[in-house]
């Protein structure tokens, strides 16, 4: 279980931070849909800063557990939050998205607290 636990919570600490890096750096991929949302500009690099913070969470939260799992509860909230925002601006070809980031989350969430 635990060697489970570490390779879901690294691959998904890995892809959010990606994620959160792609913001960051102005990527298309990730510019277009905020764009198509609404999102305003000003929030853009705050959303980033949330999904970096995320991610870094989960891989300190080997080593301390708490935080690990306060990182995926934040991140949960955030891309229930993305999934909102897309179905809210009726974006629904994009609203599975956030959803592909969300299910790993959950699991890495999970198997933290199946150890």
């Amino acid at each position: 279980m635990d060697v489970a636990y570490y390779l879901v919570g690294t691959l998904t600490a890995l892809w959010v931070g990606f994620s959160g890096y792609s913001l960051f750096s102005k990527q298309q991929f990730v510019v277009e849909p905020l764009e198509q949302y609404g999102v305003p500009r000003s929030w853009w690099n705050w959303l980033a800063l949330a999904k970096t913070a995320g991610a870094l969470g989960l891989l300190i939260g080997f080593a301390l557990p708490a935080l690990g799992v306060a990182a995926a509860v934040g991140l949960i909230l955030y891309f229930l939050g993305a999934t909102a925002t897309a179905l809210r601006a009726r974006s629904y070809k994009t609203s599975v998205f956030p959803l592909l980031y969300l299910l790993p989350v959950v699991a890495t969430l999970v198997l933290q607290l199946a150890r």
